[in-house]
């Protein structure tokens, strides 16, 4: 006679060929193929996969104006580090953004933005009237500030300063100015 294990053997044998079980791997196999596509479908909508948005080019705004743009497109931003001074620029008009204008980003993705300072730090304008240009150039780029246009106008002193300028505006030593500021110097031409 047969042994248990055998006969189990048997019957396992016969329905693994059996109609039924083939029904029942093609219906699973069909529902499989049915949920995927449902997955799928989901995802690309709940991701809105494929769908982009240009990021706009907000940079010299402020930020009432950027947050109004920003919103139309559906993102949002972020202010971070407003520690770097730019003098092309209004005090609190971005001077940065990440990621840049012109890239392709899903809605609600966070711009980041930099600020330019309201408060950047000013400091006193140094004595440089009657110094030699070279003398002048060191002593305004060390406290931070930036030459501008050099005029010369009849003075004895050749290339020595005359006077210094920011705006139009004379300058006394001492004044504060923002640094970065752009100066203009007014040199002796020597006659």
């Amino acid at each position: 006679m047969f042994s248990f294990v055998q006969i189990l053997l048997m019957i396992l044998f016969k329905f693994l060929f059996s109609k039924a079980f083939f029904r029942q791997i093609i219906l699973s196999f069909i529902i499989l193929i049915i949920v995927v596509f449902v997955i799928l479908g989901w995802l690309k909508s709940y991701t809105d996969h494929g769908l982009k948005i240009r990021v706009p080019d907000i940079v010299g705004l402020t930020i009432n104006e950027a947050n109004t743009i920003l919103e139309n497109k559906k993102l949002v931003y972020k202010v971070q580090d407003s520690s770097n001074y730019n003098p092309k620029f209004l005090s609190g008009a971005v001077i940065e953004q990440e990621p840049k204008a012109g890239s392709k980003v899903k809605k609600n993705r966070k711009i980041y933005l930099i600020l330019n300072p309201a408060n950047y730090k000013k400091t006193p304008f140094p004595n440089v009237v009657r110094k030699t240009f070279r003398q002048a150039k060191l002593s305004i780029e060390a406290v931070g500030l930036i030459l501008g246009d050099i005029k010369y106008v009849d003075d004895i002193g050749k290339d020595e300063v005359i006077e210094l300028r920011f705006k139009n505006k004379k300058i006394n030593p001492g004044d504060l100015i923002r640094k970065k500021s752009k100066i203009d110097i007014v040199l002796g031409n020597g006659n």
